[in-house]
C-alpha cells in the first residue's frame, strides 16, 4: 500500500479548475518531484497535500487514513518555502526549535534536538546567527533543518533552490539527495528545472495542463518517453510521421524505408530521435536510415555545430562535431540511429 495517494482530485479557485481527476501514489522512502512549466498544476497539488488548500472532490489518503479534511496543523508533513521563509528576528536557534516548541517540548529536549539537526546539516556552531548573517545556501539549510527537526512523515519542497545562484543550486540539490538518503524520509519536491529533479528523484511525474503525462524513474523517461508532449521536454527536437510494414520495420511519409530497434503496435504513430543521435554524411551516401535534405542554417555552439536541415519529411535539427563543415544550401543524407529512435503515439 502506498504511503500517499491522490485518488480522482479534482481542484482549482473560483471557476477555475486546474486538477481534474488527478491522481498520484508515492510509496513510503521515495523522493518524488513534479515538474512542469508554470500553471501546469505543481504547486496546487503540494498545497493540497499540505493542507494549505482543500480539493473540490476526492480524496487525499495518508498511511491508509482519509486526510482529506484533516487541518494543516495536524497533519506530521515538513514544508520547505522558496523563500526559506525564516523568521529575520529570530536566531538560527530558534527558527529550527519553533516547531517543537509548537509541539510543547521540554527545553533540554528542544536543545539536543536541534543541536543534533544543526550538525546534520553542516550547521554546527551557527546557532546563535540570524537569518541575515549567512548566505543563501545556509538559510535554505537553515529551513531545511527547520522542516526536519520535527521528524515529519512527509517532507514537501516548493522550489527551494531557485533563489540560488547555479553553482549553489547544484551544491544544494546534492545535499538534499544526501540527507534524504542518509534519513530515509518521504519528500514530495516541486521543480520547473528538469536537470534538478532528475538528479535527485526517484521518480519524476512530469504534469501538464493539470495531469500527469508520465510518472517514472527519470532514466525510464529521458530514455521512454510516452507522449510527444514528454519526447520534447526531454530533448526530443526531431518528430516524423511512421507507417508499419513489419516488426521494426516503417515507411516514412516520403516513402523512405525506417528501421528502428523497438516495435509499435499501431499500424501508424510517430517517430521522434534527438539532435545528436541524428549523423550528417555527404549526398548519396549508402548509410542506414538515409533521409536526404538540405542544409537551412548552420550555427556554431562550441563543441559542435547545429545544422538545421529541410527533408521531405520534415526539418531537423541536428548536432555535429566542429570539424565537419556543411555550408548552407548543400544537399546532405542524414542518417537516424536505428537503435536512437523512439516511437510514440
Amino acid at each position: 500500500m502506498a504511503l500517499l495517494e491522490l485518488k480522482n482530485i479534482t481542484a482549482g479557485y473560483d471557476q477555475n479548475i486546474i486538477l481534474k481527476d488527478f491522481n498520484i501514489s508515492v510509496e513510503k522512502g521515495e523522493f518524488v518531484s513534479l515538474l512542469g512549466s508554470s500553471g501546469c498544476g505543481k504547486t496546487t497539488c503540494l498545497r493540497l497535500i499540505a493542507g494549505f488548500a482543500d480539493p473540490m472532490n476526492g480524496q487525499i489518503l495518508f498511511n491508509g487514513k482519509d486526510y482529506t479534511g484533516v487541518p494543516l496543523h495536524k497533519r506530521n508533513f515538513g514544508f520547505v518555502f522558496q523563500s526559506y521563509a525564516l523568521f529575520p528576528h529570530l536566531t538560527v536557534f530558534d527558527n529550527v526549535a519553533f516547531g517543537l516548541k509548537m509541539r510543547k517540548m521540554d527545553k533540554e529536549t528542544i536543545r539536543r534536538e536541534v543541536l543534533d539537526m544543526l550538525k546534520v546539516v553542516d550547521l554546527e556552531g551557527f546557532e546563535n546567527r540570524y537569518p541575515r548573517e549567512m548566505s543563501g545556501g545556509q538559510r535554505q539549510r537553515v529551513a531545511l533543518a527547520r522542516a526536519l527537526v520535527i521528524k515529519p512523515d512527509l517532507l514537501m519542497f516548493d522550489e527551494p533552490l531557485s533563489n540560488l545562484d547555479a553553482k549553489l543550486r547544484v551544491k544544494m540539490r546534492v545535499e538534499i539527495r544526501k540527507l534524504q538518503q542518509k534519513l530515509g524520509f518521504t519528500a514530495i519536491y516541486v521543480t520547473h528545472d528538469q536537470e534538478e529533479c532528475f538528479a535527485i528523484s526517484d521518480k519524476v511525474a512530469i504534469m501538464n495542463k493539470g495531469v500527469i503525462e508520465q510518472m517514472d524513474t527519470p532514466s525510464e523517461i529521458y530514455n521512454k518517453p510516452k507522449t510527444e508532449f514528454i519526447a520534447r521536454f526531454v530533448g526530443f527536437e526531431n518528430f516524423f510521421d511512421l507507417t508499419r510494414t513489419g516488426s521494426c520495420a516503417f515507411k516514412a511519409a516520403n516513402g523512405a524505408e525506417i528501421v528502428t530497434g523497438s516495435d509499435h503496435a499501431s499500424h501508424s504513430c510517430k517517430g521522434c530521435i534527438r539532435p545528436g543521435d541524428v549523423s550528417v554524411h555527404a549526398a548519396g551516401a549508402d548509410v542506414v536510415n538515409a533521409i536526404e535534405g538540405r542544409v537551412m542554417v548552420s550555427t556554431f555552439l562550441g563543441q559542435h555545430n547545429q545544422l538545421n536541415v529541410m527533408t521531405d519529411i520534415g526539418e531537423f535539427v541536428v548536432s555535429t562535431d566542429q570539424t565537419q563543415v556543411f555550408p548552407v544550401g548543400e544537399t546532405v543524407t542524414l542518417s537516424l540511429a536505428a537503435n536512437k529512435i523512439i516511437l510514440i503515439d
